[in-house]
């Protein structure tokens, strides 16, 4: 991250930044520098797409007198600010990483005080410093049931049985321990997905050995392992590519391929090790023997998991709450009325509507925490992973069944947001004065 005109240190700006009269003096350099380092945060914690993080980069630069212009991909962007005659530019490169929201909600409330006060640069650096060492309020092995009761409260979604309840708790726990051991080794991070499916499918094949009564081996496995089915980043990726912005939809969605194939070749070494003949490899599904409030009542229980899981401040899960329960129920009547793909359309429309509406106001949370609860209900990942278990298995029909599913779903669900997206009033984003 090297702005072309800028003197002092090229990684965190001039070395005089916190000297009131140099900020008066050199206000162009100080804006960039200040702009930069939000732009990586944002690459990195928030989880927006190109366009929040263009329009938030761009508003506090007009609050402070500037103009800034971004080209972003995933994973990194080129800035350029012009105050005061002058036009700096740089790089920025940041790995995507949403495992913590309360980081995203802290940093939406810092923007808009930022925006709408104007402190002077110096302190808005050391404030936006504040919420990148912000410390977890989650400890570790809560975080750890919270993956647990993700996994459980979405087990009825695949299953709606007791047996895939019991199956996923067990399985769960210990993908929830390995994450947790994980998380202070960012290299073993990056393949945890294969890490976890490999472990799941040892057990699943060589311990508890379900019978066709059960329903097929992946459909056990598929709940423990739903915290990594990139599912949220596939539709992204289509939405971000239909929506015109062509490079970071097509950075995010090789990302979730391999993510996605992470988890396939771990189910496969699982087979391997365990002698288990790829045909196996099914997914029928055992008959329900859960009552309809069970199945309510689960979706309360995977968004409880969700806020411990992804670290979301308590005082937002009654949004995160309400959502997962709207996408419900309008993809269930949706269903109902006109079929599964109409009613999928209609289920995130209606959540790409209310997402971005309810996140407008101050104080509200980021669209992508009011967003992503909902979004896990429509459950688009996981056919992916059934599409290539089938196929591996030699189910070849069923396979490419699942496949077209996929294409469909992720499809429907990417189109459903952009016309969510234009169905809200646009955003009309505040004018201020040069300072």
């Amino acid at each position: 991250m090297t702005p072309r005109t800028t003197d002092g240190d090229p990684e965190h700006g001039s070395s005089r930044g916190t000297d009131p009269a140099h900020e008066r003096e050199r206000p162009g350099v100080l804006l960039h520098d200040f702009l930069r380092e939000l732009t990586r945060f944002m690459l990195k914690f928030s989880g927006e797409g190109a366009e929040g993080v263009a329009r938030a980069v761009r508003g506090i630069a007009r609050a402070y007198g500037g103009r800034a212009e971004t080209v972003l991909v995933a994973d990194g962007a080129v800035l350029s600010v012009a105050v005061g005659g002058r036009t700096l530019t740089s790089t920025v490169t940041a790995f995507p990483d949403v495992a913590r929201l309360d980081r995203a909600v802290a940093l939406k409330e810092f923007v808009e005080r930022v925006r709408d006060t104007r402190p002077p640069l110096s302190e808005a650096a050391a404030g936006l410093r504040r919420v990148e060492n912000l410390p977890s309020k989650v400890p570790r092995w809560a975080r750890g049931v919270g993956i647990v009761l993700f996994s459980v409260g979405f087990a009825p979604a695949v299953q709606p049985t007791w047996y895939e309840i019991g199956t996923t708790a067990l399985l769960s726990a210990l993908v929830a321990t390995l994450t947790v051991l994980a998380d202070r080794r960012p290299r073993l991070a990056r393949v945890l997905p294969l890490l976890a499916a490999t472990l799941v499918s040892l057990v699943t094949l060589g311990l508890l050995q379900p019978g066709p009564g059960h329903g097929g081996p992946v459909m056990i496995m598929l709940p423990a392992l739903f915290f990594f089915v990139p599912g949220d980043l596939l539709s992204a990726a289509t939405a971000e590519l239909v929506g015109g912005f062509l490079s970071t939809g097509a950075v995010r969605l090789v990302y979730a391929v391999v993510l996605l194939l992470q988890l396939y070749v771990g189910v496969l070494i699982g087979v391997a090790v365990t002698g288990t003949p790829t045909r196996a490899l099914f997914d029928g599904a055992q008959d329900a023997d859960l009552s309809r409030w069970v199945i309510v009542g689960s979706w309360a229980v995977f968004t409880v998991g969700l806020v411990l899981a992804f670290e979301v401040p308590w005082r937002v899960a009654g949004w995160v709450t309400g959502l997962v329960y709207l996408t419900l129920g309008v993809q269930a009547a949706g269903t109902a009325l006109i079929g599964e793909v109409a009613g999928t359309f209609v289920a995130a429309t209606a959540l790409a509507v209310a997402a971005d509406l309810l996140a407008r106001p101050a104080g509200r949370p980021p669209r992508l925490v009011l967003f992503l609860g909902g979004f896990f209900t429509l459950t688009v990942g996981s056919l992916g992973l059934r599409a290539l278990t089938s196929l591996a298995g030699g189910h070849v029909l069923h396979g490419f069944h699942d496949l077209m599913d996929l294409v469909t779903i992720v499809t429907t669900i990417a189109v459903g947001l952009l016309a969510g997206s234009a169905l809200a009033p646009a955003r009309v984003e505040k004018e201020f004065p040069a300072p």
